[in-house]
């Protein structure tokens, strides 16, 4: 998050292009992890913006550690999304350029989230998704794993 600050000192909310990365834990009923923002409220798949020298690898773990306590690994890349814009609540302009991916824990530690990006972390069953996504690319996300999920027996 160091970098992204030090970018917005120097151009304030400007539309910026910024890479990122999420990633979709399954439980064993095939429930998907998913994250109550703290700056929104709404809900996401854990994931964030890069750091400048990681790769979305690097940034997919790191994330979810941070977004829901859990450590994980990247399995298969789902999606690279690029095709979305969002305004964040404080003004900032973003096109997010999302590398998606499905993940699993690495081991058997939670931590705590941070609070300050976290107010939640909850499995949501595929058939019912949650009440508000963060933005329409969260929504295209949810999507892109059902049908995943449909067109694949064996994750």
């Amino acid at each position: 998050m160091a970098y992204v600050r030090e970018i917005r000192s120097l151009v304030g909310h400007r539309p910026l292009i910024m890479t990122s990365a999420s990633g979709a834990l399954l439980n064993n009923q095939g429930a998907v992890l998913l994250q109550e923002r703290a700056d929104t409220g709404d809900w996401g798949f854990p994931g964030g913006y890069m750091e400048y020298g990681e790769s979305f690898n690097e940034t997919v773990k790191r994330e979810f550690k941070e977004d829901a306590g859990i450590e994980v690994v990247p399995l298969r890349q789902l999606a690279i999304l690029d095709q979305n814009f969002y305004t964040y609540p404080n003004g900032d302009c973003v096109q997010p350029i999302n590398v998606f991916y499905l993940v699993k824990a690495s081991s058997a530690k939670i931590s705590q989230p941070k609070v300050t990006e976290t107010s939640a972390v909850r499995y949501f069953s595929l058939a019912k998704q949650p009440p508000r996504f963060f933005n329409d690319q969260h929504q295209q996300m949810w999507e892109i794993l059902n049908n995943f999920i449909q067109n694949k027996q064996d994750i």
